[in-house]
């Protein structure tokens, strides 16, 4: 096949890579003149996705994937096109369509019968029949489901691991009609493999939902899921930071048996996802008060650590903490809905004077974000966000004014910290 992937980011480009690999042309277009240019020279325009410099280079090299600004003409010479244009939403999950109302005009005006075009940016329930169906129909003079195959097949993949988990997850079509769906469920096949596995209902591989909204509410579902449960162990945490009990033990302890999957708690959610997915969820069921609550809960937790700091500590008015991890979470360069963010704001109300260090990000990065970098100042007390594996082996030693730490992801380890109070959610 010839197949456009519209958008290289993290998720997009190993996509291409990944349809590319399996002997098919690709054409990936991207608004980035930079991206574009990187990737037509075999080189990742972004660290860290296990893979995929080797792969590129592959592809790139055997003639199977270039890429393009002219997303038009891209979407004019394929048989397929897959969309993962961002989707911006504000912090109460309304979306921003701006990205993807102009890639969708974009593809319009070069589909030609016979395309199907699959969606991979979650989505609000509805909208890739109500709005995608009619914005292609208008731009291309085609009718969805007779002249074009339309459908929503979610991402299901975490950056840094995109190649593993397309292997591992099913990968779920809902097509506008049977006909979509039965478009989406071939091209899949076509171009992904799958791992066996004994734990699912059915054989992995391509699995059809039977419409696109019941695709598009099962990656809402999923990640609201996640929010929801992590939401119950933070209030867990909260109940046994009160009474003293170890929440960890507690938690092993449930899900020793096969009815309980309670999940972690933590200083805070962050990510492109599970914060985000879940405000869009309630954008298309307002009445939904589990949801509603677990987020309120969730976006609580760094104000939360910043409160144990304080019972431990003392008074924080001028004290210099440093909030150890920009990145949302371990090992990822990204501060997408960090909790660094809250905690630097909820030590500042309380007068104290917030330092950053990441070691994934620069000084100058840091910066940029508008955080301060620790550069040696002098700091009393700690707040662990992220969960770097560079975490694990320190100590006090390289913190040596620091008289208490609040560990929010029990990454440190007690034995490094004698003399200091280390404090951990959840007893």
């Amino acid at each position: 096949m010839n197949i456009c992937v519209v958008a290289l980011g993290k998720i997009g480009l190993p996509l291409a890579v990944q349809f590319a690999a399996k002997g098919h042309k690709v054409i990936g277009a991207d608004v980035n003149e930079k991206v574009v240019e990187l990737v037509n020279a075999a080189t990742e325009p972004f660290p860290g996705e296990h893979d995929l410099d080797v792969k590129l280079k592959e592809t790139v090299g055997a003639g199977l994937l270039s890429a393009t600004t002219d997303t038009t003409a891209a979407v004019a010479a394929s048989d397929a096109v897959v969309v993962v244009v961002p989707l911006f939403v504000d912090a109460e999950g309304t979306p921003d369509f701006g990205w993807m109302d102009a890639a969708t005009k974009a593809i319009a005006a070069g589909l030609k019968p016979g395309t199907l075009v699959s969606y991979e940016t979650t989505l609000p329930v509805g909208t890739t029949r109500t709005r995608w169906a009619p914005m292609l129909a208008e731009g291309s003079g085609l009718t969805p489901g007779e002249d074009f195959h339309l459908v929503f097949s979610p991402e299901r993949v975490l950056t840094g691991r995109v190649f593993a988990d397309l292997r591992r997850y099913p990968k779920l079509v809902g097509g506008i009609d049977e006909a979509s769906s039965a478009a989406g469920v071939a091209f899949y096949e076509a171009v992904l493999d799958f791992d066996e596995r004994e734990d699912l209902p059915r054989a992995n591989g391509v699995w059809d939902l039977g419409t696109a909204e019941a695709s598009e509410l099962a990656k809402l579902a999923e990640t609201t899921y996640r929010d929801v449960n992590i939401g119950l162990a933070n209030q867990f945490a909260r109940f046994a930071d009160r009474n003293d009990i170890d929440v960890k033990k507690v938690i092993e302890a449930c899900n020793s048996q096969p009815y309980s999957h309670i999940h972690q708690p933590g200083i805070a959610v962050g990510g492109h996802c599970i914060p985000i997915y879940p405000r869009m969820y309630l954008w298309n069921d307002p009445e939904a008060t589990v949801v509603r609550s677990a987020r309120e809960a969730n976006a609580a937790m760094p104000a939360y650590a910043v409160d144990l700091l304080a019972a431990a500590y003392g008074d924080l008015d001028g004290a210099g903490v440093v909030v150890l991890g920009a990145a949302y979470r371990g090992g990822v360069k990204e501060t997408a809905f960090s909790g660094v963010f809250g905690v630097v704001e909820a030590l500042k109300a309380r007068g104290a004077v917030p330092f950053v260090s990441d070691p994934m990000y620069t000084p100058e990065e840091l910066t940029a974000l508008g955080l301060v970098p620790h550069e040696g100042q002098t700091v009393t007390a700690a707040i662990l966000q992220a969960d770097h594996a560079e975490y694990r082996e320190l100590s006090a030693a390289d913190l040596p004014d620091v008289r208490v730490l609040v560990d929010g992801r029990r990454t440190t380890d007690p034995a490094n910290w004698a003399g200091v109070r280390r404090v951990v959610i959840g007893g």
